[in-house]
């Protein structure tokens, strides 16, 4: 069964590395649909590999064709050259794609900026699943409650030295899911250049009205430990191709008011971070557009005397 208790975690928190503008050092899709908030890290350096507890929840999603997932990003490449490559892996809740609104376990690649190639799990060539007794796409039934019990899968994906392939393992033992063969790659044939953390969230907007997205537990990073999403256990495998613990790394929430990320450290979660928040809510959306019709009754007062 997917989904676990977390490592054991102190009360106690400690902001370790500076705030700053890294909006450019992020792989952001700019489409206006999607919103991020996210850890990562790009230092220039080639990148062989990550590990990461993502805690799971039930956040509401309310239109069917909008979703929102915490995952791990593993890329290289640009948006501006059309040549991004991504290996990533994580859970999902998507009601057009899933027919339910559960958390669901899902891999996803691409190599050209997600336009003509890559997809969800092995819906085409490209991830070769080697495992029989892990299901992609299976719901993850054991979630976290709101100041209750807190479960989390760990995703690792690591490049295998000697075949080029990007592997997949889930849970704390590191169980075998599968592979990216490296042929099917451009950039990440030979190693990444970014790798991301995090929660992200679609908004398709089909009907024309605000609907509920919620990111993570669906409160924002500041609520921390058993209310606020956390990505915990980070690992990274730099130039020594060696998995250790993450000593530095940027977090980025494009719409804060929406959606926020909120560095922490503790003894049993080492340097992590929280994530999420409720998005738009219909109470907010009501008061921006009577803060609107206020606005506009007062300059066609004032054009009229």
């Amino acid at each position: 069964m997917l989904g676990r208790r977390p490592c054991s975690t102190v009360a106690n928190e400690t902001r370790f590395i500076s705030e700053s503008d890294t909006t450019n050092n992020v792989i952001f899709i700019v489409n206006g649909q999607n919103q991020y908030a996210i850890g990562f890290i790009r230092n220039g350096g080639p990148i062989y590999g990550t590990r990461a507890s993502l805690n799971v929840w039930e956040p509401l999603v309310e239109a069917a064709d909008d979703f929102s997932l915490s995952q791990v990003w593993l890329a290289s490449g640009s948006f501006a050259n059309g040549d991004v490559n991504t290996v990533e892996a994580g859970w999902q809740i998507s009601p057009e794609r899933y027919h339910d609104h559960q958390p669901r376990f899902f891999t996803f690649w691409t190599r050209d900026a997600y336009n003509n190639t890559g997809c969800y799990s092995t819906h085409c060539g490209g991830f070769v699943q080697t495992s029989s007794t892990i299901a992609l796409e299976a719901a993850i039934t054991r979630t976290s409650a709101f100041g209750g019990p807190q479960f989390d899968i760990t995703i690792q994906i690591w490049k295998d030295q000697s075949s080029g392939n990007w592997w997949l393992g889930l849970g704390r033992n590191m169980e075998l899911v599968g592979y990216w063969p490296a042929a099917i790659f451009t950039g990440l044939a030979d190693h990444a250049e970014k790798v991301e953390w995090g929660g992200e969230v679609l908004s398709q907007n089909s009907t024309g009205t605000n609907t509920i997205l919620q990111m993570g537990s669906g409160e924002f990073a500041e609520k921390g430990f058993g209310k606020a999403a956390y990505v915990c256990n980070i690992l990274v495998a730099e130039n020594n191709q060696t998995l250790v613990p993450v000593q530095d790394f940027g977090v980025q929430a494009q719409f804060p008011k929406y959606y926020s990320v909120k560095r922490s450290q503790t003894k049993g979660c080492g340097k992590h971070f929280y994530f999420g928040g409720p998005g738009q809510t219909r109470s907010g959306a009501v008061r921006g557009t009577l803060a609107s019709a206020l606005l506009l009754l007062c300059l066609a007062f004032f054009l009229c005397v």
